[in-house]
């Protein structure tokens, strides 16, 4: 099942701005995060100017999490949101922390480890359109800057209705669509001219950074993603707007 935003027909989607097959696109973003996991948060902090520290915290804060409850990270990346909610769920708690690639999850696994969040952190590679879950399993389900990397967002929002208990709620960290034209227009120059150069420099890989450029142009807007959080069952489906829209948690509950 294609989202609503993906215009592609049939076995096809987008992989940045490429047409390509639905399964080639598994692929090709694999070998994304294959090839910048090593530099990952170097890169997240030379791209936001440390900016996407807040963006999360204030993913935290909307999120309602409590002690005791249990949280699932998908595309967890190097960790740090499954950090910060293992922080606020504590000893009681339960933070699964999961990625669909292998080389993410390892490097988020050592550090995750080596800054003593083994107790109430748990790793699974996972895919986000096929949960190894069972249903009402979590309080809160997150996704941070992940779902414009995933091929069915249809059918990974709704497995994260399915894996979240009545009355828990789905938060989704990502970038979107500036709201000020004069910025939209600076960003789109920062994002397709310089971006690919840091990555470039930092990584040795441009073509990475380029390709993250294009997805973030082809995610849904804010309203388009709130309708296909209600779709996926979703109720009271709201959103905030940070950095004038550059980026919006999307926050979505289970009747």
């Amino acid at each position: 099942m294609n989202s609503p935003h993906d215009k592609s027909p049939g076995d096809t989607t987008h992989f940045g701005f490429e047409t390509v097959a639905r399964a080639e696109k598994v692929k090709r973003v694999g070998e994304v995060f294959h090839s910048v996991a090593g530099k990952y948060d170097l890169m997240n902090d030379l791209m936001s100017m440390g900016v996407h520290r807040l963006w999360k915290r204030f993913m935290l804060e909307v999120s309602g999490v409590r002690s005791g409850q249990r949280v699932l990270d998908l595309a967890a990346g190097t960790g740090d949101i499954s950090m910060l909610f293992a922080d606020r769920v504590g000893a009681g708690g339960l933070v699964v922390m999961t990625d669909i690639n292998d080389s993410m999850l390892g490097v988020g696994r050592d550090r995750v480890t080596d800054r003593g969040y083994a107790g109430n952190i748990r790793f699974a590679l996972a895919n986000a359109e096929r949960l190894p879950f069972a249903a009402n399993s979590f309080d809160i389900v997150s996704i941070g800057f992940g779902l414009r990397n995933v091929t069915d967002k249809d059918a990974a929002l709704a497995e994260m209705h399915r894996v979240l208990k009545p009355g828990g709620r789905v938060l989704v960290l990502e970038f979107s669509k500036p709201t000020l034209e004069p910025l939209s227009r600076l960003y789109d120059l920062y994002s397709f001219t310089l971006l690919p150069k840091i990555g470039r420099a930092v990584t040795g890989d441009e073509d990475s950074y380029r390709y993250l450029a294009e997805s973030i142009r082809m995610h849904p807007d804010q309203q388009t993603l709130r309708g296909m959080m209600e779709k996926a069952g979703l109720v009271r489906c709201d959103f905030f707007n940070m950095t004038a829209g550059i980026v919006a948690v999307h926050r979505g509950f289970k009747a």
